[in-house]
């Protein structure tokens, strides 16, 4: 019997497999961000200083969390989203690498956060990138029929599209492969673990239910968010409402 994909996968990236690294070599580090058009206007988010969010004990959020996919009519503010961009991506410190509020293997920090926004308060419905080192964000897609369009690509879950915003990780392959090579494909997939779950629990201050969501048709949702689907592809994503 044949080995499966998935046990290749495992035995091709253990470390007697790996050939030296583009740091290792030498080699300038790819950018901490994905470019983007300058000449189009941000959205300032609210500073993360000044955001206000009900004080919740550790215990109880991690024991209230729970994957929600139904949602009630009530929008999040732009106050709200920010708390959440701010607790899953958001930039403490900039050098060669960032420091961030979550932890990435060797900080090398591989996501682009791209946001479905379907009903937040004082932002049009649309397709959204969360330009992490200024903590804005940048339109990418405002065509009418994006939301079904990414909703038909995650095999038509309704809570993508009935959610009050849909967080999409992208992941950048080169920033995690210069450090690890080909063993930095574990790291992408066990770092997108850590960014979700706290959206999960950043979710809780501020009374929204998530639910992750690992099954989508790779081609076409890469292709909904512009991206090429081998050294940028979405890895994993996550819906968020307001409780019921």
């Amino acid at each position: 019997m044949s080995e499966g994909i998935g046990r290749e996968f495992m035995k091709k990236t253990q470390y007697k497999f790996m050939k030296p690294s583009g740091q290792s070599r030498g080699f300038p580090p790819p950018p901490l961000e994905l470019e983007y058009d300058k000449s189009l206007s941000t959205i300032h988010l609210p500073s993360p200083s000044s955001i206000s969010v009900r004080e919740m004990n550790l215990r109880t959020v991690i024991e209230r969390r729970e994957s929600i996919r139904k949602y009630s009519s009530e929008s999040m503010s732009l106050e709200e989203l920010s708390w959440l961009l701010w607790c899953t991506q958001g930039v403490k410190e900039v050098g060669h690498v960032t420091l961030r509020n979550v932890p990435s293997a060797g900080a090398r920090h591989a996501f682009e956060t791209f946001l479905l926004v379907n009903n937040v308060k004082n932002l049009e419905p649309g397709l959204y990138r969360y330009l992490a080192l200024k903590h804005e964000l940048i339109t990418i897609n405002s065509e009418p029929d994006i939301a079904e369009r990414l909703t038909e690509a995650c095999l038509k879950q309704s809570h993508v599209r009935n959610s009050a915003v849909t967080f999409f990780w992208v992941a950048i392959v080169d920033r995690m492969k210069y450090r690890y090579g080909e063993r930095g494909y574990r790291y992408l997939h066990l770092d997108a673990g850590h960014v979700c779950q706290n959206l999960y629990l950043a979710a809780e201050n501020i009374n929204c239910g998530v639910c992750a969501i690992a099954a989508f048709e790779d081609k076409a949702l890469n292709s909904a968010l512009n991206v090429d689907g081998e050294n940028q592809f979405v890895i994993y994503l996550g819906t968020v409402g307001k409780k019921r």
